[in-house]
């Protein structure tokens, strides 16, 4: 008996060292490495884990460094897919090793955000008040160009600390054009990118590191895109608009801002979405992308990568409400089908 009880035993450890062989083990999971943008991140993140569960085979590393970091690792592709809310120049896309495609898969506001103690919300900001103050030359909270459009709010006389983005940002990049859009001084000396000069204030390194910055210093002002504001609930401003409304960010006035930008789209997605017509747009709204190389060199990543872009546009984007972020119009998510179609790998 001692000897059959030994024998099964035996057998079932040669059993367990069999499954554990190297040449029996799962195969571990296809990692898709990604970098760039923190403006579609608090989405993003949650895309990677869900799809994760769909497609076990598949885990995403990715690392939330901005748009420029998120560019220049893509053209040096030390990464799969770059994330930008700036989209490439031609002259940029002509310093690719390969030809790089644009995938939008978002569209979001950029918030501006304020700390003034008693004052809630209903902060209203003209365009000339808001460059005003980022160029540094309305400084105080009291100033006329503020309390003109606020009659209701009892705004401190206090000095105005101005937050900016201190990498080279996406959200940076939707800021200063539209800065550059509403105000000619602005345009004219400091412009628009990923990384300016700013004349005035205190930069903060990332989106999550503006927010802190803002919420611990009184009588501060700040941008970040509107899933930031709201997670960590705090107030932003009402801008005029082109029609001269105010208009806080929202689903409906980020849609409002891209009807008359996408009507003539003609499969270039790099447009510009900042001080569009329309009196329920928002001023400051912008695309976001994937940027990924059309001809894939790893049969693997390049199938699994075509599958997870297929599957964010077809069924992820259902879950943008939940996290403040507004889905790509029908007639713009069939555009983007055919581009993703065209991205090819090794068979």
């Amino acid at each position: 008996m001692f000897k059959a009880v030994r024998s099964r035993i035996l057998a079932l450890t040669l059993l367990l060292l069999a499954a554990a062989a190297p040449g029996q083990a799962s195969a571990a999971p296809t990692v898709l490495e990604g970098a760039g943008a923190t403006f579609p991140y608090p989405l993003y993140s949650k895309w990677f884990k869900d799809y994760s569960a769909v497609d076990s085979a598949v885990s995403f590393k990715y690392d939330a460094i901005g748009s420029g970091g998120g560019i220049k690792r893509i053209m040096d592709r030390s990464v799969d897919f770059g994330a930008s809310d700036k989209f490439l120049s031609d002259e940029d896309l002509s310093k690719a090793p390969g030809k790089l495609l644009h995938i939008p898969t978002v569209l979001g506001s950029v918030a501006v955000t304020y700390n003034i103690p008693g004052v809630g919300t209903g902060l209203k900001l003209t365009p000339e008040a808001l460059a005003g103050i980022y160029l540094g030359k309305i400084t105080s909270w009291s100033d006329p160009l503020l309390a003109q459009p606020n009659p209701g709010l009892k705004l401190p006389d206090q000095p105005i600390i101005v937050v900016y983005r201190s990498d080279r940002s996406g959200t940076s990049s939707i800021f200063t054009d539209y800065l550059s859009s509403v105000n000619k001084e602005w345009a004219d000396k400091i412009g628009r990118g990923t990384s300016v000069a700013w004349p005035a204030g205190v930069g903060a390194n990332g989106s999550s590191k503006v927010v802190q910055q803002i919420k611990e210093t009184p009588y501060s002002i700040g941008y970040t895109e509107i899933a930031y504001v709201l997670e960590n609930n705090m107030s932003s401003a009402q801008l005029k608009n082109r029609s001269g409304q105010f208009v806080k960010p929202s689903a409906r006035s980020t849609r409002a801002a891209a009807v008359n930008a996408f009507q003539n789209l003609k499969g270039d997605y790099r447009i510009s979405l900042v001080n569009q017509p329309g009196k329920d747009a928002y001023p400051i709204v912008g695309l976001t992308y994937l940027l990924v190389y059309q001809e894939q060199t790893d049969a693997v990543k390049g199938k699994k990568l075509v599958e997870f872009l297929n599957w964010e546009l077809k069924k992820a984007e259902k879950m943008t409400s939940t996290l403040f972020y507004t889905p790509l119009p029908k007639k713009v998510a069939d555009m983007v089908a055919k581009t993703i179609k065209s991205i090819t790998y090794p068979k």
